[in-house]
């Protein structure tokens, strides 16, 4: 059947000579694998509809296995993203994470509008690191793997100060540490900041600044966490952890 529908590409693979094979993620449809054919000649019209990151209003063909792309008409470019490496790091992470954890044809109307929440917020210069950790943290009931973070998850109590434990799924307090000995020492801000930036409605998070340093804590929980809890280990972060190092060696 055909369809029309707003989404975002977040996978591409190059088939043939000549053709994409896309994955776009949409509101009403959920993931859904397309074939464009011809994208990857530079005067095809889908050329430029079939790169990661298009955000735009499709029309495609719709059936039980690959459907086939016909029309595209963007409704943002992404061009500040696309024009920073930093940032085009940081949302390929993105995407690649909702690929990961999304399923075929299981519409979901509350990670679309996440997702594009976030990647507008992105274009328009709130800090990249601080919304992908956002994006990670909410996406972690997705995955079935939301820690707990507003009290300890060994004997229940609330404390002033916490570890972060991977393999318990959570906050220690400092009397439940000795059942995980790899438990990690949190500073104040991160544990501060980890319930809130979770629970944060991206429409209330304002302009946001945070040390380097902690930033580089919550995203080492949040992706040790992933690894652990969902056997979840992205290619993207690989590329932003060598970034950090070539810019930390400059």
């Amino acid at each position: 059947m055909m369809a029309k529908a707003e989404g975002i590409i977040i996978r591409t693979t190059d088939y043939g000579e000549s053709n994409k094979i896309v994955t776009l993620y949409t509101k009403e449809f959920g993931k859904i694998g397309l074939m464009a054919r011809g994208a990857k000649k530079p005067k095809n019209p889908l050329s430029a509809a079939s790169q990661v990151l298009f955000y735009g209003l499709c029309l495609f063909s719709k059936g039980r296995g690959l459907g086939s792309l016909y029309q595209a008409e963007t409704l943002n470019a992404f061009r500040a993203i696309r024009e920073d490496i930093e940032k085009m790091g940081y949302a390929a992470l993105i995407l690649e994470l909702t690929d990961r954890l999304t399923e075929d044809g299981q519409p979901s109307q509350g990670i679309y509008n996440l997702l594009c929440d976030t990647l507008l917020l992105m274009e328009k210069g709130t800090d990249p690191a601080v919304l992908s950790s956002i994006y990670a943290l909410k996406m972690m009931p997705q995955a079935g793997i939301d820690p707990e973070l507003t009290h300890c998850v060994h004997c229940g109590e609330k404390k002033d100060h916490y570890l972060f434990s991977v393999s318990e799924g959570g906050f220690l307090c400092s009397t439940c540490a000795k059942v995980d000995d790899y438990a990690l020492v949190l500073s104040q801000a991160t544990q501060r900041l980890l319930p809130l930036i979770r629970s944060i409605p991206l429409d209330r998070l304002g302009k946001v600044s945070l040390k380097s340093k902690t930033i580089g804590e919550i995203e080492s929980i949040i992706y040790a966490y992933y690894e652990r809890n969902a056997g979840i280990k992205l290619r993207s972060r690989h590329f932003i952890e060598q970034l950090a190092k070539f810019r930390t060696n400059e």
